[in-house]
This record gives structure tokens, sequence and C-alpha cells, in this order.
């Protein structure tokens, strides 16, 4: 499938600003941001609890979460100016939507990081928020490598 054209014309550019705010990568974003969420949670979920039972979570991600990882991780030089929890949640989802596009991480990779770097008792939403927050701290750290610098 060839679909470089939808980020074409973001590479011409190639700001942190014109990706970080592009409302379409962030709706792509928040499908891919959510189907591996979901997904990794229900790995950990199910690989970390004693009565081998298979979990499947459907779980979304807070916009919270994103925006506070997105804090934690210096990068909310590509949000617009003045930015809310929801500006910064879909700028992370944008990032994720770009990088996901340029072929610079897969799905499953994504989906491998969230799960490797979840922690705690994800069944407990205070340590789940804390959790998901690390991971996406981390993983939005992992991916500014493939994001322009300016």
């Amino acid at each position: 499938m060839v679909y470089e054209f939808l980020i074409k014309d973001l590479n011409r550019i190639k700001s942190q600003k014109s990706i970080g705010t592009d409302k379409g990568l962030a709706k792509i974003g928040d499908g891919i941001v959510n189907l591996a969420y979901s997904v990794a949670k229900s790995i950990f979920l199910t690989k970390n609890n004693l009565r081998d039972k298979i979990f499947r979570t459907g779980s979304k991600v807070s916009k919270q979460i994103l925006a506070n990882a997105l804090k934690n991780a210096d990068m909310k030089d590509f949000a617009k100016n003045r930015a809310d929890a929801h500006d910064l949640a879909d700028t992370g989802e944008a990032l994720v939507a770009y990088v996901w596009l340029s072929k610079n991480l897969t799905l499953n990779g994504i989906i491998d990081f969230l799960t490797n770097n979840l922690s705690g008792d994800l069944t407990n939403r205070s340590e789940e928020i804390k959790s998901a927050t690390i991971a996406f701290t981390n993983l939005f750290i992992n991916i500014r490598k493939f994001l322009p610098e300016k």
C-alpha cells in the first residue's frame, strides 16, 4: 500500500509545528494510539495475571495521559502556542501518525514498546494512569529522533 502522499507536503515544510498541529494527522494518530494501547494493555494484563485469564480491554488513552506524556518528553514545541490538554494530546497523536506514515515505526513496534514500558497494577485506575503516562513519555522520547529538530 502506498500512502506516502499523505505526508509528502509535510515533508516539504518539515517543521515541528506543521506536523504537531495537523488535525488530519491527529485523527489518524488517535486510531493508532488507541489501538496500540488497547492491545498493549491486553497483552500486559494477560501476561501478568495469576489465573491464566486472557484479557481483551478495548481501552482508550485519555487526553490527560497523552498531554502529560508530551510535556514530560519536553516536546511541547510541536504543539501550538498556549495549547491546552486537548491540543497537546492531539499533537502527540499527530506525531505518532507522522512517524508511522513515514514508516519509521510499525504498529507492532508501537504495541511492543508500550507493552514493555507498562508496569504495576493496570486494574487500578490511578496506577494505570501513572504507568501509561510513563510508557507514552518513553514512546515520545523514542520517536523524537524521527522528527524535525525545528
